[in-house]
This record gives C-alpha cells, structure tokens and sequence, in this order.
C-alpha cells in the first residue's frame, strides 16, 4: 500500500522529565547519561514523525538501524555479543524514554531484545549467539517472537503449532497470531511442541519454503509498529535452529518476564507524556477569564497523575533493583507491569478531558498514547491474568486452571 509522504511536525519537543521525589538520586551517573542520550534520541527521530506515522498506519522500517546504532536492541545482553551489557534499570529507563515516543516504538525495541535476542542468549548455542546476536543489536536484522496462537492467548500451554523430526530437519507446521514485527521480520523465534507435547524454541528464518508473515491491518492501536501472523506450512527447519538450552513453557515465560519488565517501565514514559502535555495545557487555555489550571478539579487531576507516576517510578526501581540482584519474580515483574500500564491508562484518560475537544486531535499525543496502552494492557499478559497471578502467589490456589 502506497503512504503518502510522512509530514514532520512543526511542535517542538519540550519534555524534560517528570521527578517530584527525586528519584534521579537513586541513579547512578550512567543510568542518567543513558536516559538523556535516549531522550535526545527520541525528539530528533520519533516525536517529530510519530503523529504522522500513526495516522498512516505506516511503520518506519528505517527507525530498526536507527535503534540498533543508539543501543536499544538487547542493552542488558554482554557486549561480546554487540549488546550494551548494562543493567536492568538503564535498560528499564531506555524502554521508558522510548515509549514516551509511542508504545509501538518500544514494542519494536522490546521484542527484539527481550523476545528474540534474549532466548538466543540464554537458550541458544555459542554458534548462535554469534550468528545471530550481533546482526539483531545493530539492527541489521529484525526478530520476532512466536508464542501467542488464534485460539491459545492466556493459555500458551495448549498451543497446536508442532514440530516433527524427519532426521536431517524438523518439519514445523501452525500458526501465530499477534506478532509484533512479523510482516518485516527476518527472523523469527518460535515455540511449539515436539512429537511428546513438549515445547521447545526454533529460529525461523525469512525464506524458509510454507514460511509466510501476513500482515494485521485496519488496527485503532499500535498503529506505527507493524503486527501480523506466522504461518507454517511444513517448513523445514535445519536442526541446528532448534534452541537446546530450555524447554517446557517455562523458557518463553522467562523471556516474558524480561519483557514485562520493560513495559513497566514504557508505560511510564507515556504516563508522563500525557501528564506533562496536560500541565502545559492547563496552563494556557483560558476560561471563564483564567486559565483551567486555576480551577480545582483541574487541579484534582494533575494532582493525581503525578502522585501515581511517582508511585510508579519508584515500584519500576525498586523491581529494577531486584532483576540486578537476581532476585526479582514473576510476580514482581507482573504486579508492575500490571499497576503501571493500569497507570498510564488512567492518566491518558483524565489527560483527555483535560485537553477537551483538542485531546482527541493529533495535536496533542494523548489519543494516541490512550489507544496504544489498550493494546499494552492486554499484550504479554493480560490486565486479568496479572491480577491472578498475583492471587496464586498470595493464596496458593492458582484460579487460572
């Protein structure tokens, strides 16, 4: 589909952070440096495109090289590999920046680098690593992540994709479905059960004979990040594509759980766009005589947004602090992806009403950032699933079974 030329907006990009409790006074120097350099990142190459882009429905392929010269792909893998070999609060602070931007920038980023370059890493074979690593952290090649099936969403464990092996290759047949990436993916990493029901990983590659990426169009959210499906059609898949180092559901759940991680902290990001285009608004529309800052329910709900930003910022930390010691869980990881997308969702709303009739325009990005988080909100976890993930841990009795 041809898209017409992409406009570049004439609004200067003036955030500069939101940080009512000095929270920068629990990062070290580097993990600010790095905020700042993403930060610049994003308001030279996504805010003055992004309004434009979501629009059209247009992903800007161009921005993969972009974000693999910044260092966004996979940052907290080591640095023989290409990666940045930072730790997890830098990379948390990179997803945030980044999705300030828009959701389907860092949805891009994340499942490069926690979807597809992290079971690589962790699952994968040395000779792996190496052929694959490297491309994906400059962004010579883009991944995508094969879980989630048209029938099988919060239940991964009874996914019908399946592999068979012939000897000399495994024969992969079944389908994906809401994959972030798939349409321009070149590679793919795909789990699915072998002759036992057991599931296991396997690098796809773009060329492969049955091997197809049909787009997902006419999309309200997500609209500047590319979403399709896998299709397996007996594709024959060399042995040495299949990842050793873990099977069982228990590998892509891991990978999940780094990539929930970052939207914790993404969520933030666009939380605070939307807080700080709402303080400035409120500050320049004027009312009956002054500006609606001055009333008190305008008041009420800037109030609000940042005392639950702030929350947020420091639940985002604190988990942070626990995956740089080891010691972070699943739940961790999900009550924090759960409050903060929940968060962010709340405050593009109130931000709305705020904005009035002008917040449903590309003016201004609340819209916008409202119908990403819709997506966020269900995407690598529903908000329900959370909730009873967390439940099992506090009663024991898992309510999802």
């Amino acid at each position: 589909m041809e898209v017409a030329a992409i406009q570049k907006s004439l609004k200067q990009d003036l955030f500069e952070g939101v940080d009512f409790l000095d929270i920068d006074d629990l990062l070290t120097e580097e993990q600010i440096l790095i905020r700042s350099s993403i930060r610049d990142f994003v308001k030279k190459e996504i805010s003055p495109y992004i309004e434009d882009w979501a629009q059209k429905a247009y992903f800007p392929y161009e921005i993969v090289k972009k974000f693999g010269e910044v260092g966004a792909f996979g940052p907290q893998l080591p640095v023989e590999y290409g990666c940045g070999g930072l730790d997890y609060i830098s990379y948390g602070l990179i997803m945030q920046e980044i999705e300030r931007g828009d959701s389907g920038m860092r949805s891009t980023a994340s499942v490069q680098g926690s979807l597809v370059m992290y079971p690589i890493y962790k699952f994968g074979t040395e000779e792996q690593r190496k052929k694959y690593l490297p491309k994906l952290a400059s962004g010579e090649l883009l991944g995508c992540f094969g879980l989630t099936e048209p029938d099988h969403g919060s239940n991964p464990s009874g996914m019908v994709t399946n592999f068979k092996d012939m000897g000399d290759h495994y024969l992969l047949n079944g389908a994906k479905m809401w994959i972030s990436n798939s349409p321009k993916a070149d590679i793919a990493v795909v789990w699915a059960k072998n002759e036992e029901g057991r599931i296991h990983g396997l690098i796809v590659e773009r060329g492969m004979e049955g091997f197809s990426t049909p787009e997902t169009h006419n999309k309200w959210s997500l609209r500047a990040s590319c979403t399709g499906e896998l299709v397996f059609d007996n594709v024959k898949v060399p042995k040495e594509n299949l990842l050793p180092g873990k099977s069982g559901l228990g590998a892509p759940m891991m990978c999940l759980d780094s990539a929930r991680f970052g939207i914790a902290w993404g969520a933030i990001g666009a939380a605070m766009d939307c807080y700080e285009s709402a303080r400035r608004y409120a500050a320049e529309r004027i009312q009956f005589g002054k500006p609606i800052g001055a009333f008190q329910l305008t008041q009420k709900k800037l109030s609000e947004m940042l005392t639950e930003i702030t929350k947020a910022q420091l639940l985002a930390w604190k988990v942070g602090k626990m995956m740089n010691e080891g010691k972070a869980k699943t739940v961790h990881i999900s009550m924090a992806k759960r409050n903060n997308v929940e968060m962010a969702l709340n405050i593009a709303r109130e931000a709305r009403q705020i904005h009035g009739g002008m917040g449903i325009t590309g003016e201004y990005p609340i819209m916008r950032h409202m119908m990403n988080l819709e997506s966020v909100i269900t995407y690598e976890g529903t908000h329900d699933i959370h909730l009873l993930i967390l439940g099992n841990e506090i009663t024991g009795i898992p309510a999802f079974k």
